[in-house]
This record gives structure tokens, C-alpha cells and sequence, in this order.
């Protein structure tokens, strides 16, 4: 009876197997389909997009140049072969798709019509080898032709063109063989390695991906290029900077330190290869739009750092067109001494004024009992307990200098135990701010407790929680709040600051203070996507790879004065 008993159960345990395996099976054709069904959509939409490149744009323009308006010429080299490029994908690649698609029961196979594509990847050869003529000739005729740009303009404006741009339309062939690569690479790590479809989806792999490599620098290309028509936009197209040429490096907040005013000015950079631009946020309902002040040539342009009493983290960029004295927010990145340096050469030390707790015991500083030192060998913001130590540096003339407990180990060579392991909160704020999706200053109340000047932080690998800080280069949290799940309330009431927002959670509340009206905004465009769980983006930039930190001083709208 023991023996059919184990029997019995041996027996339902290989149907239940064989019944989980049948179910990872099923889940895995799942996402073969799932693949093959977004290849079809983007293909549909990617054809869409030929087709206004080709029989809207391209149509238009030719009509206009055959009226001898402009020449004929100019058109067929801005669009090149789109033609040839939409009758491939419009009269067979979409059909067999969606033939495929029909059929998938009977035949769940997509490598095959691939297959297909690979001898017509030369024609994309063509359009990128082009693409940057393209965009110089589109720059030259829309500056140099009326009736060329009235009639880009009048097709722009139409619902096909979603309000975007004719560049922004062209980018798509050259973004389109690398989409491909994706999308069979990610079909082949789910088709099973006996499926008779593997071998044709492989040799076409072989084949679009070598087409991709030489797409990416054109890719490369065309992201600046879409990043310089972003700019552009913000810039209310009123400056010439699209251009192949021009290659985008860094955009982001910075203040303008006044000559005859106390007050530093909210002010924006746009970093590129060639120029600085200057920029003063101005109000606009359709986005955040940019006035440029002043456009400094790179070539022969300096920059110095400076030293203010008043306001830290100052520099001043020096260029023949002008000369501007800036503040940064804060010091995101402070040069360490390496260990084979350190005692060598001096360090930086950090200011006092961005630390609230000694960097090494993480203890609170106070004006009595635990006061500011620095070690003279890392430029660390330490405690008393932390700094009583000596030890002779060699860029002091080997005199005997305080240091920090750690730099003191380095120095006379001993060894430390090992340290517990860093708590939840024991993260560098410096290293979050560095890499974070927003951070600056906010004024912090937690229910009915006294309002607090924090440095706060969303980092970009932990998304969903808000840190923090008393100051800028703590190496410890005060807090962390994980916002998932808060409600967010950014009504007035008549106790509170202006600018203040609150988050709440069953009894939790925590009540914040923004300088301006304008930065709240910023802050709750960024916590309102966080707290249903999703990612947030940058609440200033598309895509950009630059961090937004907000401002603690007063926006000022007057006239600069350098």
C-alpha cells in the first residue's frame, strides 16, 4: 500500500512538472508573439512616417520648386531616396507582416521575412550618408527661401505631424535599423534553440546589426541633432543653433552674482562644442522657455575660480563677447587627495557651511561641545574626537598637522578593523546630489516641529525615495521617505509659508517650503509621478543626462549687470 501510495505521488509530481513545463512553454510563445506583434505596430507607424516624408513633405516641396520658387534640385537632396526607402517598407515589408500576423497560429515564425530585408539595408546606407547635407541644405532654405519655410511651416502645423518638426520626421530611417537589431535580438533570447526559425533570424541578425554599427554614428548624430531642435524649441526658435556642427554637452541652473545688487539671479547654460549661451528662464505656458543674453564663443574663453565671502562656489567665465560672475549651487564633486597623495599636496577642504555633522562619526556639530575641524590631510569636515591626531605631511614641510583617525592609518601605515556595514541613511549626500533626478534646498516641518532648512535629493537609482540632509556634503540622512503611496496636497493654507506643499501617509505628514512658486512646481512634477510608483523624468529637460537642482536664492527679473 506504502509502495502505490509513493508510486501515486511520483507519478502526479511528473504530470505536475510536465504541466509547469507545458505553462513555461505556452508563456515563452507568449512572448515570441508579443515580440512579433510590436515588430507589426512599430512597422505601421514607422511606414506612417515614410509616408509624410514622402508624399506630404517631399510631394509639397516638389510642387513648390517646379513653380521655379526654389530650385528642384534642393528637394530631392534634402530627402535623398525616402522614396525608394517608403516603397519597400509600404508595398512589401508591411503586407508580409501583416500576412504573418494573420497566419501566426499556423506559422509563428517572423527570421524569414527578416531575411527579406537585408538586401534593401543599402538603401539605408544612402539616406545616412546624406543625412548631414540634408540638414544643412533644410538650415540654408528655410533661412534663405520664404515660400520654402511657409511651406514646411503650414505642414508642421497639421494633426499628421503630432507638432513636431520636419527634423524631428527625418530622424526616423536612421533610427530605424538599430530598432530592428533590438527587437531580433530580443526574439532570438526567447526562440527556443531547435526552432526552425532560428536560423534564418540569426543570419538576419548578422546582417541588420552590421548595418546598425554603421548607423550608429549617424544615431549619435541624430540624438544631438534632436537634442539641438529641443534647444531650439526653448529658445522660441529664435536662434540659430541647428546645425550639424554644433554638438550639445551639458545645459543646467546657475546663478548670477550681480555687481550693484546683494542678490543673485536665477539664470540658465546651454553648454555646446563651440559656445556658452547665457540664458534667463522667461514665463511661458507652453513650457519652460529661455531668452538668450549672451552667446560667449568657446574659443579663447576662461574660466577661473573664484572667491566670495558672501556666496560660495563662485567662478567667473571670461570671453571676448563678455564676462560673468556665476554660483554654483552647491559643490557636487570636491577632489579627494588618492591615498599615494595624500599628505603630498594639499587638499580642498570642504566648507563649513555644507556639512551639519562630523564626516568620519557622523556625530551633529554644536557651537559648544562638538565644534568644525579640518583634516589637514583630506580637507575633511571632522569633530574633535575625530581630528586629535598628529602626523607630519610632507607639503607642510613635514611639519605636525591635525588629521583625521582615518587619514592617521593611511599615514603610519596600520591597519583598521574593518568598519559595520553603512546603515540605510549612511550614503554620501554628494554622491546621490551627483546623480540625481532633483535636489536643492527646501524648508522641512514635520507635523507640529519647526520649520527646517534640508537639502533634498531624489536619486536617479532610487527614484521612489526622497533623502534628506541638513547640508550638501553630509555623509549621513537626517530621513529618508519613500514616497510610494503618499498623496500630495499643494493647497494654501492660512499657517503656512508660501510655496508649501505637503505629502501624507496614514498619520505621517511632512510639510515643505520651496523658495519660489516656480520651484515648487518643479519638486511636485517630480513627486507626483513618484508616489503612483512610476519613474519620474527630469522636470526641466527631455532626456537630458544633467541633474535639476533648485534654487535657494531670489529670482530676480532685472536687467544684469556684469
Amino acid at each position: 500500500e506504502g509502495s502505490c501510495c509513493t508510486a501515486a505521488r511520483h507519478q502526479l509530481s511528473v504530470k505536475e512538472t510536465h504541466t509547469r513545463a507545458q505553462h513555461r512553454r505556452e508563456t515563452n510563445e507568449q512572448k515570441l508573439f508579443k515580440i512579433a506583434s510590436e515588430l507589426l505596430h512599430t512597422e505601421k507607424a514607422y511606414v506612417a512616417r515614410l509616408n509624410l516624408l514622402d508624399q506630404v513633405f517631399c510631394a509639397k516641396l516638389m510642387e513648390e520648386a517646379n513653380k521655379g520658387t526654389f530650385p528642384v534640385d534642393v528637394v530631392k537632396n534634402i530627402f535623398s531616396n525616402i522614396s525608394s526607402i517608403n516603397a519597400f517598407h509600404s508595398q512589401f515589408l508591411l503586407p508580409d507582416l501583416e500576412k504573418r500576423m494573420g497566419e501566426w497560429e499556423s506559422t509563428p515564425r517572423i527570421g524569414d521575412i527578416l531575411q527579406k530585408l537585408t538586401p534593401f539595408l543599402k538603401m539605408y546606407a544612402e539616406y545616412v550618408r546624406n543625412f548631414d547635407n540634408a540638414m544643412e541644405l533644410l538650415k540654408q532654405w528655410t533661412d534663405r527661401s520664404p515660400q520654402f519655410k511657409a511651406t514646411i511651416q503650414e505642414i508642421q502645423s497639421q494633426e499628421a505631424c503630432g507638432c513636431l518638426t520636419l527634423q524631428h520626421h527625418m530622424l526616423e530611417p536612421v533610427q530605424r535599423v538599430p530598432r530592428y537589431e533590438m527587437l531580433l535580438k530580443d526574439y532570438l533570447k526567447k526562440l527556443p534553440q531547435d526552432d526552425p526559425d532560428r536560423q534564418n533570424s540569426e543570419k538576419s541578425l548578422e546582417i541588420i546589426a552590421t548595418a546598425a554599427t554603421h548607423s550608429n554614428s549617424a544615431l549619435r548624430k541624430s540624438e544631438n541633432l534632436k537634442k539641438l531642435m529641443e534647444i531650439y524649441e526653448m529658445l522660441g526658435e529664435e536662434e540659430d543653433i541647428v546645425n550639424p556642427s554644433n554638438e550639445f554637452i551639458k545645459e543646467g541652473h546657475i546663478l548670477k552674482l550681480a555687481a550693484r545688487n546683494t542678490s543673485a539671479m536665477e539664470r540658465y547654460l546651454f553648454l555646446f562644442n563651440n559656445m556658452l549661451l547665457y540664458c534667463v528662464p522667461k514665463f511661458s505656458l507652453g513650457g519652460t522657455k529661455y531668452t538668450v543674453r549672451t552667446r560667449i564663443g568657446i574659443d579663447g574663453m576662461k574660466v577661473l575660480e573664484t572667491t566670495n565671502e558672501d556666496y560660495p562656489h563662485t567662478f567667473q567665465v571670461s570671453g571676448k563677447e563678455r564676462t560673468l560672475e556665476l554660483q554654483a549651487r552647491y559643490s557636487s564633486y570636491v577632489e579627494e587627495v588618492s591615498n599615494a597623495e595624500l599628505g603630498k599636496r594639499a587638499p580642498r577642504w570642504i566648507r563649513d557651511n555644507e556639512v551639519t555633522m562630523c564626516m568620519k562619526c557622523k556625530e551633529s556639530f554644536n557651537a559648544l561641545t562638538r565644534r568644525r575641524h579640518h583634516c589637514r590631510a583630506c580637507g575633511y569636515v571632522v569633530c574633535w574626537k575625530c581630528s586629535d591626531n598628529k602626523v607630519a605631511l610632507e607639503y607642510d614641510g613635514n611639519k605636525m598637522n591635525k588629521v583625521c583617525r582615518d587619514c592617521l592609518s593611511i599615514l603610519s601605515g596600520e591597519t583598521r578593523a574593518e568598519g559595520k556595514k553603512k546603515g540605510i541613511l549612511e550614503i554620501e549626500a554628494a554622491q546621490f546630489t551627483d546623480s540625481s533626478i532633483m535636489c536643492g534646498f527646501l524648508q522641512y516641518c514635520e507635523k507640529t516641529k519647526p520649520w527646517q532648512k534640508v537639502w533634498c535629493v531624489i536619486p536617479e537609482k532610487e527614484c521612489l525615495v526622497l533623502y534628506l540632509y541638513g547640508a550638501p556634503q553630509d555623509v549621513k540622512a537626517q530621513c529618508t521617505i519613500p514616497l510610494l503611496g503618499y498623496s500630495v496636497d499643494d493647497s494654501a493654507r492660512p499657517t503656512d509659508p508660501p510655496a508649501c506643499f505637503r505629502l501624507s501617509q496614514s498619520k505621517s505628514i511632512h510639510n515643505f517650503a520651496a523658495d519660489t512658486e516656480e520651484l515648487k512646481q518643479r519638486w511636485l512634477k517630480v513627486i507626483r509621478v513618484a508616489v503612483t510608483g512610476e519613474v519620474p523624468g527630469y522636470p526641466l529637460t527631455n532626456g537630458g543626462n544633467a541633474n535639476t537642482m533648485d534654487n535657494n536664492n531670489t529670482q530676480e527679473a532685472g536687467t544684469d549687470t556684469s
